[in-house]
């Protein structure tokens, strides 16, 4: 193929429509094969797509019915073939004459004169083809203007500083407290998508792409979640979550926790997890050495003496081995009720295993856990704690905390894990 210009020009690109089709396939749950095979494409340009955009969604709109569509170039093509007028054409699509004779023009192909031809020779027209003229008149659409952080070295460096510093914020904690801190310069306030595009996708600027290693998942793309593994059931019934007391299931009432462990490299190093379910404080039981049901105990009966006994109502954990066999001892030491979650039913315990998440990029898997000291445990706790939670209203952890222990009934707290 040949344009205008004298430039030889390969296949024409697949159109906007067909990658729209495809985002919406996907976004449904379709995999990348699945989805390019829906709309016809074959998948190394749509793993090139999703790469290019992250796995963002970039949520293509349809044309509006100012422009021509793929459909209606396709009848000016067969329309053109047959000879006929402008005014015709225009007639028949419904559009004015002047639309579509710009049409024709400013898409109109040449064929270059062979080197032999006299000097001079000017290019001879060739027919009219929809697929180059949607191919050049969405390059021409393209116009993306620089992203809000591109443009915006101090509210970038806020960000950066926010994502890549030792507080780890989400991009939605950075969001919410930029329109807290800001709330009358709209200059300083960018919303967690642009943020996630910054860093996703290729081409929007503004942000160090090795930022995404930051974020929870640490990354490139965005994925869908695993499910975890299963476990059999190994407590009797009447130490089950259902069991538990119902005050705990609402959040209403303080003092009903949620805890697990994190495990190292080849299972041979651990901490300990526990997170308040109203608040969502978080502490971590350093465990050393080892991580069977004795360590665990003695890491619990410490960190119960930390915090008043009236924020000590129940613990949920999950059917591992270093509670079910150390539950007594914690219960007869501290008078700590202790429940366990059904058998493959992590979302039992959702504030912790969010919570979990949250921890792993502190402590990435396949890492040895032992190398941590106590000291750096409390840090990173500290950290986690002085997060603004948008279920706490975006008030921290500490501070929901702080006001249950000052008495008073300040804390606006949801209901959602």
């Amino acid at each position: 193929m040949v344009g205008c210009s004298g430039a030889r020009q390969g296949r024409p690109p697949v159109r906007r429509e067909v990658w729209r089709r495809f985002w919406e396939l996907t976004r449904a749950g379709a995999s990348v094969e699945a989805a390019a095979a829906g709309v016809g494409i074959t998948p190394t340009p749509a793993w090139r797509q999703f790469r290019k955009a992250g796995g963002v969604n970039p949520r293509l709109k349809p044309p509006s019915g100012r422009y021509l569509s793929f459909e209606q170039r396709e009848l000016i093509a067969v329309w053109a073939a047959e000879k006929a007028g402008v005014r015709e054409i225009a007639r028949r699509l419904g559009r004015s004459p002047s639309t579509v004779s710009r049409e024709l023009v400013r898409n109109a192909r040449f064929a270059v004169p062979a080197p032999s031809a006299p000097p001079g020779t000017r290019p001879s027209p060739r027919p009219y083809l929809a697929s180059v003229a949607q191919a050049r008149a969405e390059a021409r659409g393209r116009r993306p203007k620089p992203g809000k952080l591109a443009s915006n070295p101090r509210l970038a460096r806020y960000v950066q500083d926010k994502l890549g510093g030792p507080s780890r914020w989400s991009p939605e904690q950075i969001s919410a407290t930029l329109a807290r801190t800001y709330a009358h310069d709209k200059t300083m306030q960018v919303s967690h998508e642009t943020i996630y595009q910054a860093l996703y996708v290729q081409g929007r600027g503004g942000l160090r792409r090795e930022l995404a290693s930051c974020l929870r998942t640490g990354r490139a793309v965005r994925r869908p979640h695993r499910n975890p593994g299963q476990r059999r059931t190994r407590v009797p019934d009447e130490l089950l979550i259902s069991n538990r007391p119902a005050e705990a299931a609402d959040r209403a009432v303080p003092g009903h926790w949620e805890g697990d462990l994190i495990i190292g490299a080849d299972s041979g190093s651990a901490i300990g997890t526990l997170v308040e379910r109203t608040t969502r404080y978080t502490m971590l039981l350093h465990l050393p050495g080892r991580h069977d049901a004795v360590a665990v105990r003695d890491a619990m009966s410490h960190a119960i003496t930390t915090l008043p006994a009236h924020l000590w109502r129940s613990l949920t954990w999950d059917q591992g081995s270093e509670m079910v066999g150390a539950h007594t001892d914690i219960h007869l030491a501290t008078g700590l009720p202790i429940y366990f979650c059904d058998p493959h039913s992590p979302w039992q315990r959702g504030t912790n295993e969010n919570t979990n998440g949250l921890l792993r990029q502190y402590f990435p898997k396949s890492t040895d856990l032992s190398t941590h000291t106590e000291a750096h445990l409390n840090d990173v706790a500290a950290a986690l704690n002085a997060r603004p939670r948008k279920t706490l209203t975006w008030d921290t952890p500490a501070q929901a905390l702080a006001k249950l222990l000052s008495g008073t009934n300040e804390s606006r707290v949801a209901t959602t894990p």
